[in-house]
């Protein structure tokens, strides 16, 4: 697995925010109170695969803590410069 980033916690946190809030307004899901963390990671991973906004991570690395890292990655190129999270 890559380097942890710095706040990765707090960019994965962002990145399902940006990902299930999409996915809302899109009308493509709906998320429920009882829906586990791991499940809106994968769901997030998958959709951002399906939206070609990341690539796929190989089959041999298809773990649930890279799929926290491939997303806090994609936060940290979402977000605008100088965001809190950044630093």
């Amino acid at each position: 697995m890559a380097k942890k980033l710095k706040n990765e916690k707090e960019l994965l946190k962002e990145a399902l925010r940006m990902v299930m809030e999409d996915a809302v307004r899109r009308k493509i899901v709906e998320f429920e109170p009882t829906d586990s963390h791991d499940l809106k990671i994968e769901y997030a991973y998958r959709l951002l695969v399906h939206d070609k906004k990341i690539s796929p991570l190989p089959k041999d690395q298809l773990t649930m803590p890279n799929k926290r890292h491939r997303l806090a990655m994609w936060a940290t190129h979402e977000l605008p410069a100088g965001h809190e999270l950044l630093n």
